[in-house]
């Protein structure tokens, strides 16, 4: 684990001057750091999906910057070799941990509806539209969020100005980075959507072909962007010409006149740029093991769905159980929080929302009855009722649980200080809307798909419907776990509506099961959210468990790759340890500012 961590000196060496002096830089870009799935050390950690991102915080850590900052000019280094991933045309959710206060903070940065927005926003004659046809739209745009959030968040509790935080990144962008297998092949997963879209298609399928593996990838829109944004603040894109040249793309996507797709337009204006505001809100917090576990309170159903099946699993020894037997109260713990979810959760500034109640124990022990361990529930499964829990009951009818894109990414930060930062950021799909704003070197996102197109089920209420200025349900679960009010973990993941079940199952599998954090990251997964069959990685599909569990009445379909986690711990000799995937979305980046001890 040294040798690697060494090569990445030239570059952190680079960044570092970069972000505290905003010098130019050479003229030749130092090669990629390697990645390694675990580092430990002193100073302050950071873990992401990307190597080139990760460095970017690990240099901001050692110039003196605190987790905020590392975390911003991470989370802008993603939105330059993570694109398809996150960006500024997104949103995203950020939770802190401040260790002089000893208290946890959140900002909702997700993306917003039109004013114009409806019920009906994704219906045409009363029905629903084809998914893809709000996938691939300017309708399924929403107001970004992430400047936003970066601002509110360098504003509270930063201590390095954006526009040293944004160098790296301007830097990234316009030297380029290398190409690695993951990027190519989500290019491939987008490239007949990428290619009706010229701006796009001459982005990011340069000469019309798909990147090469190895080759280097530029984005000077993207860095002039960046220097926009370092020179006017994040305010330039909500007003302005980058505003401006949001809103033409949504109400006029950029097709290619040639293309067969049909894409709808949106109704964005600029008005709604104007007026988007992150919203600073306290966490969701549930007791677990003697722990404190904050997370994400709605618009995210994050928190109230990690923390239900938390308080679900309260009451069984999970460390005790057969593997078997704990893959089963997990599954079924999953199947009961999300039929709740889907029941009870949305926007708040819209919808009656129970928070409080999904995460009272009272609850949460009501719902918990319904595990039996030689048997399986069936789903959908009707929700229960928070605000009137009754022992084994369900309430109304049941729904089943609406499409969410699975893309997205995650990065966590500690800094020498004991702050530490757990932050999810999206443009909802992998790619996005497919629409790159012309000239300015960013995908906009197309999170308002996360609405549901028309109610779950008929008769059943549904919180999720679209509506002005409304914020999509998210699955974002960014988590921080405290004991006697300091950090020992943070993790979260991107992955849509399996982030829920990978962070449930990483926590659960490090604080019952044993496993150290970066075991519990690469664990194989499973992901049941209130539908007929559980999700399997290959890991349990091709396991004997899975034998055992079908005994059990469960029932699995396969899936190859669910989320891909980061996360960052507190070890008890004062060290950081980062954790990131060994193999998912090939592997993330773990670093340390100090591997082999104190400075």
């Amino acid at each position: 684990m040294h040798r690697p961590a060494a090569r990445t000196l030239p570059l952190l060496a680079l960044v570092a001057a970069l972000v505290s002096t905003g010098a130019a830089a050479p003229p030749s870009a130092p090669p990629t750091p390697a990645k390694v799935p675990v580092a430990a050390g002193y100073g302050g950690a950071v873990s992401s999906v990307d190597a080139d991102a990760s460095a970017a915080g690990i240099a901001v850590l050692r110039s003196g910057g605190n987790a905020v900052d590392a975390a911003v000019a991470t989370a802008a280094a993603l939105g330059v070799t993570e694109p398809y991933s996150a960006g500024i045309g997104g949103g995203g959710y950020f939770v802190y941990y401040d260790a002089g206060s000893r208290r946890v903070h959140t900002i909702d940065g997700r993306e917003t509806a039109p004013a114009t927005a409806t019920a009906a926003l994704f219906q045409e004659n009363g029905a629903p539209i084809p998914f893809a046809e709000g996938q691939t739209s300017g309708l399924g745009v929403g107001v970004p969020g992430t400047p936003a959030t970066w601002k509110s968040a360098l504003d509270a509790w930063g201590t390095r100005p954006l526009r040293h935080l944004l160098k790296p990144a301007e830097k990234l962008a316009r030297d380029g980075f290398t190409v690695d297998a993951t990027f190519r092949a989500q290019t491939e997963l987008n490239e007949a959507r990428f290619k009706d879209f010229p701006d796009t298609s001459k982005l990011f399928l340069p000469g019309g072909a798909l990147p090469v593996v190895g080759s280097t990838f530029k984005n000077p829109d993207l860095a002039a962007t960046y220097a926009e944004l370092a020179r006017k603040g994040t305010g330039a894109l909500y007003r302005g010409p980058i505003a401006e040249d949001i809103v033409r793309a949504v109400r006029t996507p950029p097709v290619d006149p040639a293309a067969t797709r049909k894409v709808r337009p949106g109704d964005l204006t600029t008005r709604d740029l104007r007026a988007y505001a992150t919203k600073r809100q306290d966490p969701t917090r549930v007791g677990y093991r003697g722990l404190d576990v904050y997370s994400m309170a709605p618009s995210s159903s994050g928190g109230t769905t990690v923390g239900e099946a938390l308080n679900i699993l309260e009451r069984t020894d999970l460390s005790k159980l057969s593997e078997a037997q704990y893959l089963h109260h997990f599954i079924e713990a999953s199947r009961i929080s999300f039929a709740d979810r889907g029941r009870w959760v949305g926007d708040p500034a819209a919808e009656d929302v129970p928070t409080r109640e999904l995460l009272s124990q009272r609850f949460a022990d009501s719902r918990a009855c319904l595990i039996r361990p030689d048997r399986t529930l069936t789903s959908p499964l009707a929700p229960g009722d928070p605000r009137h829990p009754a022992p084994c009951a369900t309430t109304g009818q049941a729904a089943p649980t609406t499409y969410e894109g699975e893309n997205t990414t995650h990065l966590t930060v500690a800094d020498r200080w004991g702050n530490v930062v757990s932050y999810t950021l999206t443009i909802e799909s992998t790619g996005g809307s497919a629409i790159t704003v012309p000239g300015r070197g960013f995908l906009l996102n197309n999170e308002l798909t996360d609405f549901s197109f028309a109610p779950a089920a008929p008769g059943v209420p549904d919180p999720n419907l679209p509506g002005p200025g409304k914020r999509p349900r998210s699955s974002m679960s960014p988590t921080i776990v405290l004991e006697h009010g300091r950090p020992v973990l943070a993790v979260g993941s991107p992955g849509g509506a399996t982030i829920i079940t990978t962070v449930l199952q990483t926590l659960t599998g490090h604080l019952d099961r044993g496993l150290p954090l970066v075991d519990a990251i690469a664990a194989p997964r499973a992901s049941q959210r209130n539908q007929t069959t559980t999700e399997l990685e290959p890991g349990l599909w091709n396991s004997p468990l899975r034998a055992e569990l079908e005994a059990l009445g469960q029932g699995f379909r396969q899936n190859p790759e669910i989320g891909a986690a980061t996360g960052v711990q507190r070890l008890p000799d004062g060290r950081w340890l980062a954790a990131a995937e060994p193999t998912r979305r090939g592997g993330g980046s773990a670093m340390v500012v100090h591997p082999h001890g104190r400075p």
